[in-house]
């Protein structure tokens, strides 16, 4: 497996998360083999595959879960015929499962302007409005926010490079409250909290000590707000890029500007916004027309 993993990482250049990702639905896979009469990768058969994928639906998995557990290992194994571990893919022949749908959660705009209210004054509140601004005016996702450098705003233009883990970009407009804020925060005490002047390859989101804010410090930072609102369980990341989305479309925005706003290739996820809108519209038509 560590010849794999390396493999992830030298050629194809797998960001860290996924190569965790690999690692643990593999062992998780070994550990299965080991409890199934003590097998091995070396002697697992295709019956071997569809018992795991058996046994993670009776555990409640979420096909998406299931689906990329698969991926992964139909990946590894594929691997394991290329160094003559294997001669066949028990996974081949499993093909992927629709997905569950996923429900967007999505905040009010009464909401969203008063979560932007809530922070201080101060230098940690004048960050946190930053990226709240920021996530909720872009649409980006947490990786592309704990990516952003300061060499990829540019403030003048009013736009940002968004950076995903496969190193891919994209340009988006930053509209001019998250412009504003942004201004205020890198100009006003980014330097006080960096430690030193800042520079191009400076992350443009850090913690008090100056570091680079990570995944598990955006989600306590919007956690922290969302309880004083009464929104704790709700408020994530995801929250607020979904948040972009469903006003940008009950505002008249088109699907396919939204994709390349947010860089989903998958239009199954439009659709999905789509669906909330649709919901809306009939409300107001419900609501306003006479002959309803």
């Amino acid at each position: 497996m560590k010849d794999f993993i390396e493999y992830l990482k030298n050629e194809k250049h797998k960001a860290e998360n996924t190569l965790i990702a690999y690692e643990r639905d593999i062992k998780g896979f070994e550990q299965f083999l080991t409890e199934r009469r003590g097998k091995t990768l070396a002697d697992c058969a295709e019956s071997d595959a569809i018992a795991y994928v058996l046994s993670m639906g009776k555990e409640n998995k979420s096909k998406a879960t299931i689906n990329r557990k698969v991926s992964a290992l139909r990946t590894y194994c594929d691997f394991l015929i290329g160094q003559s571990v294997l001669d066949t893919n028990p996974f081949a022949g499993i093909k992927s499962g629709k997905s569950d749908k996923r429900e967007i959660d999505y905040l009010t705009l009464e909401d969203v302007e008063a979560l932007l209210a809530l922070p201080s004054d101060d230098r940690k509140g004048l960050r946190d409005k930053a990226l709240m601004e920021f996530m909720y005016g872009t649409g980006a996702r947490v990786t592309e926010v704990v990516r952003l450098r300061i060499e990829d705003v540019n403030l003048r233009m009013s736009f940002v490079t968004l950076r995903d883990v496969n190193d891919e970009s994209r340009i988006v407009p930053l509209g001019r409250y998250a412009r504003e804020a942004l201004v205020e925060y890198l100009e006003g005490t980014y330097d006080s909290m960096k430690g030193s002047e800042k520079k191009g390859e400076d992350y443009v989101f850090i913690n008090l000590r100056g570091e680079q804010l990570t995944r598990q410090g955006i989600w306590k930072i919007l956690k922290n707000y969302g309880e004083k609102l009464g929104l704790a369980e709700r408020m994530t990341p995801q929250i607020l890029r979904d948040s972009f989305a469903v006003h940008i479309l009950k505002n008249g925005g088109d699907l396919k500007s939204l994709q390349e706003l947010m860089g989903f290739e998958d239009m199954s996820i439009g659709i999905a916004y789509l669906a909330v809108t649709d919901i809306h519209v009939r409300d107001v038509f419900k609501r306003c027309h006479p002959r309803a």
